[in-house]
């Protein structure tokens, strides 16, 4: 998604539309390599308006992903949803004589631009992927795998002993010290 910097005034421009996975790169290597799958198209809504020398950009990026259960490995589907703020600033190239400055909470959002259009893509791919649950779960309770067996404890319950020992430190269990 791109826009024309001289088409920007200090009214705010809306930017809505959906948008398909294969223009973002990151996003399609991800669905590619099975890490998820993405279950509907990127719906995009973006709030576009001049302030001074800055460009300030606010919105929100919605999808839904499939990916499994991090516990019992059951493809389930999140939906995706960020809101973000970001400021684009025209890339005056940097000084090497520049005094240091203190930043602003605003600086901290800043984004520097080149030329006469701005590209949004790597900020709203960072932001689905901000989104994006790190342990997605199929529920809050689910039991996972049986450690022994494999059986799905959602499901069923298996015949495998159960003990509530650590296994890391398995291996020290026939361990004698001499005295």
């Amino acid at each position: 998604m791109n826009i024309r910097v001289h088409d920007i005034k200090d009214k705010a421009i809306t930017l809505a539309g959906e948008e398909q996975i294969v223009d973002y790169p990151t996003l399609l290597a991800m669905e590619t390599s099975g890490e998820c799958r993405f279950v509907r198209p990127l719906d995009i809504h973006l709030s576009i308006a001049r302030e001074y020398d800055h460009i300030r950009v606010s919105g929100n990026v919605a999808t839904a992903v499939g990916m499994g259960c991090s516990r019992c490995l059951v493809e389930t589907v999140h939906d995706v949803v960020s809101a973000f703020t970001i400021v684009y600033s025209k890339d005056a190239g940097l000084k090497q004589d520049e005094e240091e400055v203190e930043l602003a909470e605003e600086d901290l959002i800043s984004v520097t631009y080149e030329g006469d259009e701005i590209d949004f893509t790597s900020e709203i791919t960072e932001q689905v992927l901000l989104a994006i649950p790190l342990k997605p779960l199929c529920r809050e309770d689910c039991r996972g795998l049986c450690g022994n067996c494999g059986t799905d404890l959602n499901v069923a319950e298996c015949g495998c002993d159960r003990q509530d020992v650590n296994l890391k430190f398995n291996a020290l269990k026939n361990f004698k010290t001499e005295k």
